[in-house]
C-alpha cells in the first residue's frame, strides 16, 4: 500500500507539472496577440463617405466647392474626392483630430454654426442618400505622405484582415506596402488602422499621376517577384479587400 501511495502522488505531482507547463505556454502562444506596436498618439482621421442622389451630384459638389470654407473654419480636412471607379455618386474625405474631445467641440460648434447649418446642411443633406463613418489611426509604421507632384489620381485600397491586429499581421502587411512602393510601383499617402467601424480593417491610400500610369504600374508590380512573395505571405491574414478610384476636387488639401 505504501509503494501505491508512493506512486500515486509521484502521479498527482507529474500532471500538475506538466499542467502548469502547459498553461505557461499557451500564455507564451497568446502574448504576440495582444503585444506589439501599438498606437502612441492621440491624433486620429475620420473617413467620411457619402451616396449622392444620382441627380444631384453635380450640384452637391458645386454646393461643396462653393461652401466647404464654412466647415473647414472649425477642423482640419486632409482630403476631399469624389470616387470614380468601385462606387458610383459617392464622394470620400478625411478629416483630422487631435483627440475625441476636440471632435465633440468641432461639432459642437458645427450644430450652432447658422451659416453651416442655413447656407450648407439644409441644402446638401436632402441631396444625400447615405452617409458612413470610420475612425481609423495611422498604423505606427506610417506617416502622411504628401505626393510631390499636383493633380493625379488617388487609389483607397480597403483591406478586411483576420482578427488580432497589426500584432498578428502588422510584419507581412507591412512587407507588402513597401514592395510595391519601394521600386516607386506606387506611391503610399498613408496606412490606416480602424478603430471604430469594421474592425481588423486596414486601407491604404495611394497616390499615381494617372488611371494609366497605375495600371502600367500594376502591370509590372505584378512580374517583381519581391511583390509575389511579399503579397503571398500578406494574403495569409486577409479576408477580403476592395478598392476605389478617388479623383480629387479642386477643394481639397490633398490634389
Amino acid at each position: 500500500m505504501s509503494a501505491l501511495r508512493t506512486a500515486l502522488r509521484n502521479s498527482c505531482r507529474i500532471a500538475e507539472k506538466n499542467h502548469l507547463k502547459f498553461r505557461k505556454n499557451s500564455f507564451e502562444v497568446r502574448a504576440p496577440i495582444s503585444t506589439g506596436p501599438q498606437q502612441q498618439h492621440a491624433t486620429f482621421y475620420e473617413f467620411r463617405t457619402y451616396c449622392i442622389k444620382p441627380d444631384q451630384n453635380a450640384a452637391f459638389l458645386k454646393l461643396t466647392n462653393e461652401k466647404i470654407h464654412l466647415r473647414t473654419a472649425h477642423s482640419e480636412l486632409l482630403g476631399y474626392w469624389s470616387v470614380e471607379y468601385g462606387g458610383l455618386n459617392q464622394v470620400f474625405h478625411i478629416w483630422k483630430y487631435d483627440s475625441y474631445s476636440q471632435r465633440a467641440g468641432v461639432r459642437a460648434a458645427l450644430a450652432k454654426d447658422p451659416e453651416w447649418i442655413e447656407q450648407y446642411i439644409s441644402k446638401a443633406m436632402p441631396m444625400l442618400t447615405s452617409q458612413d463613418n470610420e475612425v481609423t489611426y495611422l498604423v505606427p509604421w506610417s506617416k502622411i505622405e504628401k505626393p510631390q507632384k499636383k493633380g493625379g489620381v488617388y487609389e483607397l485600397v480597403t483591406f478586411q484582415m483576420k482578427p488580432g491586429g497589426p500584432a498578428v499581421w502588422g510584419a507581412a502587411f507591412q512587407a507588402a506596402v513597401t514592395t510595391h512602393a519601394s521600386p516607386g510601383y506606387a506611391q503610399p499617402v498613408g496606412v490606416f488602422h480602424n478603430e471604430f467601424g469594421q474592425l481588423n480593417r486596414v486601407h491604404v491610400l495611394w497616390w499615381y499621376e494617372g488611371p494609366d500610369q497605375r495600371a502600367a504600374m500594376r502591370h509590372q508590380a505584378h512580374g517583381d517577384a519581391r511583390v509575389v512573395a511579399a503579397v503571398r505571405e500578406s494574403v495569409m491574414y486577409l479576408e477580403a479587400q476592395k478598392n476605389k478610384l478617388l479623383f480629387p476636387t479642386p477643394y481639397s488639401p490633398l490634389h
